[in-house]
């Protein structure tokens, strides 16, 4: 990274430290929706519309490790547990589900927004996916592998939100250059690349420790790690059609961390029937 790379990463931090995250029109349509039923008003429900939405996980996240107490000991991911701590009614005062998405970026950005929504769909299916696994492997505390492949690509969505013509451009350049890799594109048209910039945002913000490393790409030779970036490829590939060519090397890693045929992963992941649809 250059030196006025360093100097745009260090900028957006910024930005991105005191802007208020936005979330989806979605998300707070249905808490809305579920505040008027108050009998089934608790952290579990609340918690399962939150998940839909990595801006509203990550911008939960962020008040709690803002305002966490010194005799906290222990990290907490899961989004339930957020919420039991900070109160239900505290925490849906104190972290509003405003601004929106789709007034932030209004009617001039509709084809940024659209892909902002498709990578917001992305995580959703990655954190199922990791979900599954992670029950699969026996793993325990299988609500952090699934928060940790839902945030994997925050800092793209948050850019898609905040810098929507430069995220065009990224993409304009790799459609019509096949071959180039999503960081060189990244940093020619922002000096820095996404990872990069979660990377730092992370730290900014303080989010859990555990969080933070099982989205570091660069530490897949951990079982989690691996599960969490197993999940998001399959779904980041699957989104561009389940003929995607990259698939077949997925099933085979898939089925590496899993015990299984590339064929059972397929089975348990539907492509064959996504395929035939």
């Amino acid at each position: 990274m250059t030196i006025q790379g360093s100097k745009e990463l260090n900028a957006w931090v910024y930005f991105l430290n005191q802007v208020e995250i936005p979330v989806l029109k979605q998300t707070a349509r249905r808490l809305s929706v579920l505040c008027e039923q108050p009998e089934n008003l608790s952290a579990r429900n609340i918690a399962q519309i939150i998940k839909s939405d990595p801006l509203m996980v990550v911008k939960l996240m962020r008040y709690l490790q803002h305002r966490k107490q010194r005799a906290q000991d222990h990290e907490i991911m899961e989004v339930e547990q957020v919420l039991m701590m900070l109160g239900i009614e505290s925490a849906l005062k104190k972290v509003p589900v405003t601004p929106l998405v789709e007034e932030v970026m209004g009617r001039e950005h509709m084809g940024a927004l659209l892909s902002l929504l498709k990578v917001t769909h992305r995580a959703k299916v990655a954190s199922n996916y990791a979900f599954d696994w992670a029950v699969r492997l026996q793993d325990l505390h299988y609500e952090e592998v699934r928060i940790a492949a839902l945030l994997h690509d925050i800092a793209e969505i948050l850019m898609w939100c905040f810098s929507p013509k430069e995220m065009q451009f990224i993409k304009s350049l790799q459609i019509k250059d096949k071959t180039m890799r999503s960081h060189n594109a990244q940093e020619q048209v922002l000096g820095f690349t996404l990872h990069a910039l979660q990377h730092a945002l992370a730290k900014k913000w303080a989010l859990p420790g555990l969080l933070i490393t099982l989205m570091d790409k660069d530490l897949t030779s951990q079982q989690r790690v691996q599960n969490v970036c197993l999940a998001v490829n399959l779904a980041r590939h699957s989104a561009n059609g389940w003929d995607d060519a990259a698939l077949p090397d997925d099933y085979k890693e898939i089925g590496s961390l899993l015990h299984l045929q590339p064929e059972d992963v397929m089975k348990i992941v539907g492509a064959n029937k996504q395929a035939s649809a």
